[in-house]
């Protein structure tokens, strides 16, 4: 967390939610190849292994928040999982604790597919990548 991610309020601003979440799935995941630099390895090199000109876009996100997080000098935990893998898409959930009491802040879900750049066509999910998700597959947190 970081002080300007605060609100009026005096907790975390909901966009600055998003962006945690978005932090813990390159921390997971990987940044989309051939962005940032050299860095820690991901847990599972998703999307920093995926060929040249395929893109790792969000078709859509899902928070649902249910209690303020505080801002903090030390880092939220976020639980993130694959809750959904489909032909061309995957879902994961995450969890936001908040570092000290634990107690839920938010849960949240994001829809994401791999897109080839030059054709904007979607991208089935190959099976290696299947295989390496496979032991991080867990229930969705939210029924569609």
């Amino acid at each position: 967390m970081r002080w300007g991610d605060m609100d009026a309020y005096g907790h975390v601003n909901n966009v600055q939610i998003v962006r945690m979440l978005e932090e813990a799935r390159i921390a997971a995941f990987g940044p989309p190849g051939g962005t940032g630099a050299s860095g820690a390895e991901p847990l599972v090199p998703l999307f920093s292994e995926v060929a040249v000109g395929t893109l790792a876009l969000v078709v859509e996100h899902r928070v649902r928040y249910l209690r303020p997080l505080d801002y903090r000098n030390v880092p939220a935990q976020v639980d993130v999982w694959v809750s959904g893998l489909k032909a061309a898409a995957l879902t994961l959930d995450y969890v936001v604790h908040d570092p000290v009491e634990k107690h839920e802040c938010a849960r949240a879900t994001t829809q994401l597919a791999f897109v080839d750049e030059s054709s904007g066509r979607l991208m089935r999910l190959t099976e290696e990548q299947r295989t390496r998700l496979a032991p991080y597959v867990g229930p969705g947190l939210f029924s569609r």
